[in-house]
């Protein structure tokens, strides 16, 4: 009866330990595009965003928009993570390594690119848990012609999917502290320019806090 209570209890306190939330993105392992773990916290003291990506997208421009921004701040403590996703219109097909060199063949990819993972659901990566349950949906932006086709379809699924947090579409962005804490989120529609400007300014300010020997 006591060995019993032990297991019970034992089972109950390591429920207990997983159901704790993160603090931040450095307690998750993750799966580069060649299958291997990866600690998030070896970017831990970097500014990074993390954003999930398909290749057959009308987004999928943003590649060459995602390596600029890259090779502009990478010196100065700056990192993109791509995390390929096939849950948005089956626009991300293939094998991570069919990716990777779509990536690399087309818009020249420096940065870290990772394994196929799911962001929505019950088997959604939980990392992306994480970056979900800390952040709400931003809305698009109106100014981007590829809003009202979003907003259309997603309404016809979901009426009141602008109340959810769930990632609504490839190419969605977040933009993480030197921390490894959210700062922002960023939808699809979002301009890059105003993803720069974000970037910049945390790095600024990162720069700033930094002591002088």
């Amino acid at each position: 009866m006591l060995l019993a209570l032990g297991v019970i209890v034992s089972m109950a306190a390591d429920k207990a330990a997983t159901d704790i939330p993160a603090k931040n993105v450095y307690g998750f392992t993750v799966k580069d595009w060649q299958d291997k773990d990866v600690p998030l916290e070896k970017y831990q003291g970097k500014v990074l965003l993390i954003v999930n990506t398909a290749t057959k997208c009308g987004f999928t421009p943003q590649y060459k928009q995602l390596e600029e921004l890259y090779r502009k701040y990478k010196d100065k403590g700056f990192e993109v993570l791509d995390f390929p996703c096939n849950q948005f219109g089956n626009q991300a097909p293939g094998t991570a390594e069919e990716i990777h060199t779509f990536c690399t063949g087309n818009f020249n990819v420096t940065f870290p690119q990772f394994a196929k993972i799911e962001v929505n659901g019950e088997n959604a990566a939980p990392l992306y848990q994480f970056l979900t349950g800390g952040t709400t949906f931003k809305g698009f932006d109106k100014d981007n012609k590829l809003a009202p086709v979003l907003d259309n379809m997603l309404s016809k699924k979901d009426p009141d999917y602008a109340k959810r947090a769930d990632i609504k579409w490839n190419f969605t962005k977040f933009l993480i502290g030197k921390d490894g804490k959210i700062v922002q989120r960023f939808e699809p529609t979002a301009k890059m320019e105003s993803v720069d400007a974000a970037v910049g300014e945390l790095l600024k300010q990162n720069e700033s806090k930094t002591p002088t020997p």
